[in-house]
């Protein structure tokens, strides 16, 4: 009986945690980051404003929450489709165009998801946990396809890693008249064609 209703406290628990990163999202696509403050979110959440800081210490923590998804989302396709048998060419498509759709969605995240490409860690509550960095993963892929002949070698994969990493940023602020996916998927297709092996 203990057992149960400690389990049903802890699903409680994580429903209101969602409940709040769903409504932080609303907010923010809505009003912007900025104009939005806590006790926007928590009324959208339908909970008391100081229920908030029982699961987050910031409206930044809901950012990085948000990037971690966005981590998830890209590990777990990049999983999927490693098992499918594709290239570290196609997989580093697959990345880009997962990225792209997500920060499309979340343009709110944009501005932290350039900033923090290279984090590896951060400190939350006197402990130390992991940060999404973005060009970690696309440096691992870029040294296995060169490893596998399938990717120049004759380029430092940092710098090619930076290079993907640069492509969400030059969408963000194109002036051209194309969407950000498409402008992604563009730029995307000319580094991909520029690093690859000629065989």
């Amino acid at each position: 009986m203990a057992k149960e209703k400690m389990g049903r406290r802890e699903r409680k628990k994580q429903q209101s945690r969602q409940e709040i990163l769903k409504a932080a999202v609303k907010n923010f696509s809505e009003k912007g980051f900025s104009k939005t403050s806590v006790a926007d979110i928590m009324e959208t959440a339908d909970l008391g404003t100081g229920t908030f800081y029982n699961y987050f210490d910031s409206k930044e923590q809901i950012l990085m929450c948000l990037l971690e998804r966005l981590v998830r989302r890209v590990h777990d396709a990049l999983e999927e489709n490693r098992a499918a048998g594709k290239s570290q060419i196609e997989l580093l498509d697959i990345a880009c165009a997962i990225t792209a759709e997500f920060l499309d969605e979340n343009r709110f995240v944009l501005p932290l998801f350039l900033s923090a490409s290279e984090l590896t860690e951060r400190k939350e509550k006197g402990q130390v946990m992991p940060t999404p960095g973005f060009k970690p993963v696309y440096k691992s892929i870029i040294e296995h396809g060169q490893e596998l002949g399938e990717i120049r070698t004759d380029v430092p994969a940092d710098l090619i890693a930076e290079m993907f990493h640069s492509i969400f940023q030059a969408a963000a602020f194109s002036k051209l008249g194309f969407t950000f996916q498409e402008n992604v998927a563009m730029k995307t297709k000319l580094l991909l064609d520029g690093i690859r092996m000629q065989k």
